[in-house]
Parts: C-alpha cells; sequence; structure tokens
C-alpha cells in the first residue's frame, strides 16, 4: 500500500470504482463534510471479484479527479487491513452496508473510530465536484480568429516573441479588491408560501476577484513584478482577502478603511446557472487622508514601472482627483495607463479616463458615459474617442466578442474590426473582461501591435470563461490555446 501520511479528522473511503458516477461522488462528497481529510482507498484489479471494466490506473484517475479527496491510492489489503494501517477518524460507507457484515467494525471499536453510512444528496450535481482540467475547452471556435490573424498579419512566432518581452515588465494594479463568493446547490421547487425558488446548497467557494484577480492574471500571465493597491475593510471578507493575496505572488499595499465593508459578492447557483447575486458593498469615496496614503505607495513603485492599470469597480476608491493625480505620475515617468470603469449594478463613467493607452469599456458602459441609446457602435466608439482621447478602444460585447477602435494620432480617423467570442460554451462569463484587460495590456506595452495584442487578449478571455470561478489564467492553458488557433 502507498505510504499516506493522515492527520486530524481523517475520513476513509475503499472500495472498485468500476465507472465513476453520481452515486460515488456524493457519497464522497458526503464522506469529505464528515472530517477535514478524504482518503480513498481504490482496490486494484486483482483483488476484484469480476474483471473491471476501467483500468486500476483510470479507476485512481478518475477518483483523484474529484475535489473533495484529498489522497487517493491502489491498494490490494483488505478494508480492515487498511483500516488497521491508518487509523483514520471515520469510515464512510454507503448506506446499503448499514444492514450488513463490516469487518472494519472491530478495528474501529478498538481505537475508538467510527463507522458513518451515508450516500450523500441526491439532488446534488455532481459534475460541480469535478477539478478543473488545464486543457484549452473543445468548444473554441478559432474560424474567425484565423481570418483575423491574417487580415493583420499575425503570426504565431511574434506572439511568443511578445509573451517572453512581457517577463520583464513591472505592473502596478489599483482598484477594488473583491471577494467571490459561489454557493452551489440544486433547486428543489418552488416554495407553496410565496413564489420564491427552493435551494438547497451542498458546496461553497471563494475567490479573489475585482482588481485581486487582474493582478493575478498579470502575475500568471509572466509579469516581472506586480504590486496591487487597494482597501479593504474589518471584515471577514477582508481578512480573505489578506490571507490569500500572496498565494497570486503579487505585493499588497492593502489599506483599511473601517466605514466600508470589504466588497463580497454572493452568486447562488444550480445546474450551472446563477439564480441569484447579491452584493455587499459601499460606493462612498474613501476619506482625503487615505488618498495621499496610497499615493505615496504609488510614489514609491512609479520609478520602475512599465505598466500602470485602473480596475475600477465605481465604489468609491477611485474619486476623480486621486485618477487624475496617479495619471499626472504616470506621464512624468512615462509608465502606460490602462483603464476598465464597470457599470452593472452600479454607475462608472469610462470617459473620465483620459489619455490612456487602452480601455475597455461593455457596450452599456460606453452608453452610460455619453448618455447615448441611440447611435451604432462606430459613432458611438468615435464619440468616446473624441471625449477620453484613448489610444486604444475595445468595446466588449459579451456572447457577441469584441469591438475594436483603434484611432489615428489626431483622433479623425481610425481603423475597426471586431473578434467573435471565441468560446462558444462559456461555464462562467464573470472574469472574461478583466482576463482581456490584463492579457491586452501586458501585449500592448510588450511592444504587440494592437490587433495582435487583442487576438492575444481574447483568447485569454476564452480561457477563463472555461470553468467556473475567477482563478488566475494558466500560462500553459494558454499557450496552448495560442498554438492551436493557428492550427
Amino acid at each position: 500500500m502507498a505510504k499516506v501520511s493522515t492527520s486530524g479528522k481523517c475520513i476513509l473511503v475503499q472500495g472498485n470504482f468500476d465507472v465513476l458516477h453520481p452515486g460515488h461522488i456524493r457519497l464522497l462528497s458526503f464522506a469529505r463534510s464528515c472530517g477535514q481529510e478524504l482518503i480513498v482507498a481504490v482496490n486494484k484489479d486483482k483483488t476484484m471479484p469480476v474483471k473491471s471494466r476501467v483500468s486500476e490506473k483510470h479507476r485512481l484517475e478518475m477518483v483523484n479527479s474529484l475535489e473533495c479527496v484529498d489522497h487517493a491510492f491502489l491498494t490490494d489489503d483488505l478494508p480492515q487491513d487498511v483500516v488497521n494501517i491508518l487509523r483514520p477518524y471515520a469510515v464512510v460507507k454507503g448506506k446499503e452496508f448499514e444492514c450488513r457484515a463490516n469487518p472494519e467494525l472491530d478495528i474501529l471499536n478498538e481505537y475508538g473510530g467510527k463507522l458513518i453510512f451515508g450516500s450523500g444528496e441526491f439532488e446534488s450535481n455532481a459534475e460541480q465536484y469535478i477539478k478543473k482540467t488545464s486543457r484549452p475547452a473543445s468548444s473554441f471556435d478559432f474560424a474567425e480568429m484565423r481570418n483575423y490573424a491574417s487580415r493583420h498579419n499575425i503570426k504565431a512566432s511574434k506572439l511568443s516573441d511578445t509573451l517572453n518581452k512581457v517577463k520583464s515588465l513591472n505592473v502596478l494594479v489599483i482598484g477594488e479588491a473583491i471577494v467571490d463568493e459561489y454557493i452551489q446547490g440544486t433547486a428543489v421547487g418552488m416554495s407553496q408560501e410565496d413564489p420564491t425558488i427552493v435551494m438547497t446548497p451542498n458546496k461553497t467557494d471563494k475567490y479573489l476577484g475585482g482588481a485581486a484577480i487582474t493582478a493575478g492574471h498579470i502575475k500568471a500571465l509572466g509579469a516581472n513584478s506586480v504590486s496591487l493597491v487597494s482597501v479593504i475593510g474589518h471584515d471577514a471578507a477582508g481578512s480573505f482577502v489578506s490571507e490569500h493575496i500572496n498565494n497570486y505572488h503579487v505585493t499588497p499595499y492593502l489599506f483599511t478603511d473601517s466605514t466600508r465593508p470589504t466588497p463580497l459578492k454572493t452568486r447562488y447557483r444550480a445546474s450551472s446557472k446563477t439564480l441569484l447575486r447579491v452584493n455587499q458593498v459601499r460606493q462612498h469615496k474613501i476619506p482625503i487622508e487615505l488618498q495621499k496614503d496610497i499615493i505615496g505607495a504609488i510614489e514609491q513603485e512609479i520609478a520602475k514601472l512599465d505598466l500602470l492599470v485602473f480596475s475600477d469597480f465605481n465604489y468609491g476608491l477611485l474619486p476623480q482627483s486621486l485618477v487624475n493625480t496617479i495619471s499626472q505620475l504616470c506621464k512624468t515617468h512615462s509608465v502606460k495607463v490602462v483603464a476598465d470603469s464597470q457599470t452593472s449594478s452600479q454607475v462608472g463613467d469610462i470617459s473620465r479616463y483620459t489619455d490612456m493607452d487602452l480601455i475597455t469599456p461593455t457596450e452599456r458602459e460606453t452608453r452610460v458615459a455619453l448618455s447615448n441609446p441611440d447611435d451604432g457602435l462606430v459613432v458611438l466608439a468615435q464619440k468616446l474617442t473624441n471625449k477620453a482621447k484613448p489610444k486604444n478602444l475595445v468595446i466588449t460585447l459579451g456572447e457577441d466578442g469584441i469591438f475594436i477602435h483603434k484611432p489615428t494620432l489626431t483622433f479623425e480617423h481610425w481603423e475597426n474590426d471586431r473578434l467573435p467570442a471565441i468560446n462558444t460554451n462559456a461555464t462562467d462569463p464573470a472574469g472574461a473582461g478583466d482576463c482581456f484587460l490584463a492579457a491586452s495590456s501586458l501585449a500592448l506595452v510588450a511592444g504587440a501591435s494592437s490587433w495582435e495584442a487583442f487576438y492575444l487578449g481574447s483568447l485569454a478571455a476564452a480561457c477563463q470563461v472555461s470553468s467556473l470561478g475567477n482563478v488566475p489564467l494558466s500560462i500553459d492553458v494558454f499557450e496552448k490555446a495560442i498554438s492551436e488557433s493557428f492550427h
């Protein structure tokens, strides 16, 4: 038997797992909830009374692919022998074993271990417990990407050179760090008292979002150094940011404001759909003294920076006076500046970010900034260009992709192009914009053309929305998607 270390409330499950099915996954998820660590012993082929339809190697791989499993190993030992060696806190078996002889029980009784019977919740969606893969999704449609690459003479070798140049860049991201919470469950029906969906939660995940994930993407894509400047509250969400931001290998400058909570966005999901989102935020401006502290932190970093990113969620962290001061600092030190200003449940104005190297509003954000519900995209884009004077403007269109507006230096003429959404079956679109901004801005600063930068940004966004939760994009996944887009 493989050597396995156990600690705390360790749970043991042993079985064949011959064709892993939802019943197995529910059992293992239930077992994990009974303790702090789940160890699974997978019986070898030679111990099975009936020849397995799946090799022991693949059965082990499938069990290891589950998020609820901490360790799994192959064994030819009897269940009681495995228990005697590992001495787990408890053994979990399906309810069908409750009325049978259980050979592990004598060993468990010797040292005070528990035998728990339970098969998990039948309503739970088994797919949500499978770990994310590190492969570009098969739902990628590269046809339009190849036409776009041909129009703009984009070569794979040039993109590879761009990624290599990214490794020398130093970046600072400023904006609201947000905690994204996903509560997974099953919609079991309608309430009999009022027209309300009743949901049974069975899994909760938390991720760093907002400016924090933008910084995480930039570092994961290869930047030399990344700093994050943000404001948090005295609360559990603020502690989560402080404890987890170092996992992204960024340097945090986290300032505390006791008058506001750390932004927390909770999404309730069932069957791969979001039923409800609850935002716990405040939108008042941060105090002047705190603004001075932020300027001091940026002044410490500005001399080494190549790029500064405004990741503005319009919860009061970036009042206009602070934006103007930071922008002037960047101009003085020849630092490239890009901006994204979100308008969804809150109200923002992307046009207040003037003279940026890149801005990436949604169509709605563009129309809100211009109070313009009528004009077509080309006219709309040029009006925003005349107002904000960006060197590059990309209007993001959700499932319809992106619209690119590239003005001349005088802003009197322009070129347009578009790219469709590459991933035709997005799992979670929440992080697409953050990832697009990260990849595109890095490419621009590394010397790529605008067309090349937005090609990379679109690919990065497509990779990001392939899985649930906004986590830093794997550079291996990104590079594989780039390669596949040319073949």
